[in-house]
């Protein structure tokens, strides 16, 4: 697996088109199953915001290695994830190795002129399952549990995509894509586990594009629920200080090291919108 980038500079602009693009050609081959799966992770900022009309002073977004793609619990029940299974293994995915040669049940390739990962999320299902760990749902098909993925099936957004697809073909889908509460949520978490800059910088990047009143609409729409109250959490202590990890690795993300009108600027989006939702929740 291909170890992720500390800057936005290591992110190539053709391997976030790669990502886009295979997003849409699993669109195509899943399309009556795609109400029980939503996009996550790195794609999602790239297309909440539309990249052709972002706010003053917002570049295009930075990029992303892979495609993130959640799983409702839903599809345990009548095993609707083997046909999904089955018609991903017949449009040419299927399992990726790690770096021991080693296959991963949760996460799948798709062979272009550069390969395209994905990684399969679903949440828990009861208290006996650890956030991290693999769902096993075939032989060669399983998931990552995932803490909060449930917030993405009430918090989503129907988007519409037209490019190309690995095929040749050109197509146009709607797509559920996770929305900025739920997106919030489950950046906010990740970052509080691994400190990972690109984390901190899509979470900057979805508040700016977006908006906080916007953000923090939809993560009132999602009170009150714990794994979210936990993801503020981590915002606070974080992100709110100038000096905090959030804001600093954003910052480094961006430019390669701590700036401080970046940090300044992150910080001040945490804080607010820790505020607007405490003044809305009565916090």
């Amino acid at each position: 697996m291909t170890r992720k980038p500390e800057t936005i500079g290591g992110y190539e602009h053709g391997q976030l088109s790669r990502v886009r693009q295979t997003c849409l050609y699993i669109a195509t081959k899943l399309g009556d199953l795609l109400d029980e799966m939503v996009v996550v992770g790195g794609l999602v900022p790239h297309l909440l915001i539309d990249q052709e009309d972002r706010p003053q002073g917002l570049d295009a977004y930075g990029g992303t290695m892979d495609l993130d793609l959640g799983l409702a619990v839903g599809m345990l029940d009548d095993q609707r994830y083997r046909e999904a299974a089955a018609r991903l293994r017949d449009a040419g995915f299927e399992q990726d190795v790690n770096d021991q040669g080693n296959r991963v049940l949760q996460r799948w390739t798709v062979t272009m002129d550069r390969p395209v990962t994905i990684d399969f999320l679903i949440p828990p299902i009861d208290d006996a399952d650890r956030a991290g760990t693999i769902r096993p749902l075939e032989h060669d098909f399983g998931a990552v549990i995932t803490p909060g993925l449930e917030l993405a099936f009430t918090d989503h957004r129907r988007i519409e995509v037209t490019d190309a697809t690995p095929d040749g073909a050109r197509a146009t889908r709607t797509i559920p894509v996770c929305g900025p509460g739920a997106f919030t949520v489950l950046k906010a978490l990740a970052f509080g586990n691994r400190t990972a800059p690109k984390d901190a910088y899509d979470l900057y990047y979805v508040w700016r594009g977006l908006g906080l009143p916007v953000v923090a609409n939809r993560l009132e729409s999602l009170m009150p629920n714990p794994t979210l109250d936990q993801a503020l959490a981590v915002i606070e202590r974080d992100f709110s200080g100038l000096d905090s990890p959030g804001p600093v690795a954003a910052a480094c993300f961006i430019t390669g090291e701590p700036n401080d009108e970046i940090q300044a600027d992150v910080s001040g989006l945490a804080l607010a919108l820790l505020r607007s939702i405490g003044e809305q929740s009565g916090r």
